[in-house]
């Protein structure tokens, strides 16, 4: 009978491994020129979920920019729940990173 070894336990990656992926994943993301390209990028990367609630989020960014709905009025439109409206509001408010508003500034930019 020939004994067979087993593989060490691979350990989990380490905090600066995956901050080396997200800056790759940034640097992937910024590599893609058309929407078609986009397309094929966010279908490999994720599940058809993950890119439907990419695309809800971003709705209820876009709604919330507009004005004039109230949060229910945007949740319905969008197909979000109230929980997604209120997050993504906060997000787009208060957070620091302000990523929602830097696209939605450069996509519609005021005069």
């Amino acid at each position: 009978m020939t004994a067979t070894l087993a593989k060490p336990a691979a350990s989990p990656p380490s905090a600066a491994t995956k901050a080396d992926d997200r800056v790759r994943l940034f640097d992937a993301l910024l590599a893609l020129k058309t929407r078609e390209e986009v397309e094929a990028f966010l279908t490999d990367l994720c599940t058809p979920a993950e890119v439907r609630a990419f695309a809800e989020r971003w709705a209820v960014a876009r709604l919330l920019d507009q004005g004039g709905r109230s949060y229910r009025e945007i949740a319905c439109e969008a197909g979000a729940s109230p929980t997604t409206v209120v997050r993504v509001a906060r997000f787009l408010k208060e957070m620091p990173h302000q990523g929602y508003r830097l696209v939605l500034d450069r996509l519609h930019p005021k005069a």
